[in-house]
């Protein structure tokens, strides 16, 4: 429930100010540009979404795991592979990065 709180008020407090690089992320450790300059943008497929949207209710892990129908192993695997596809630290910044752009 903590999570979830924290997500609300990370979005609210976010300024609505529309950058068309919002959805562009770098690529961690993949700091290549393209010959425009511009950073590849980053894309989260409906599985990845759903599952920082079950970790956005604040669960654990090992609920989450059982609402997806992943062993939590597996769940950590794939909240990992996010967060280093995304370029942030934890799963909560994961879960921000994509509530802000309106994806969960």
């Amino acid at each position: 429930m903590e999570q979830a709180t924290l997500v609300r008020r990370a979005v609210e407090d976010q300024s609505f100010i529309r950058d068309p690089r919002e959805n562009v992320v770098p690529l961690q450790g993949r700091r290549e540009h393209t010959q425009s300059g511009v950073y590849t943008p980053v894309e989260l497929g409906h599985e990845e979404l759903e599952l920082l949207a079950e970790i956005a209710t604040g669960v654990t892990t090992e609920v989450a795991a059982r609402h997806l129908e992943l062993s939590a192993r597996t769940l950590r695997r794939r909240i990992r592979n996010i967060c280093d596809v995304l370029g942030v630290n934890t799963p909560i910044e994961a879960v921000v990065w994509a509530a802000r752009r309106q994806l969960i």
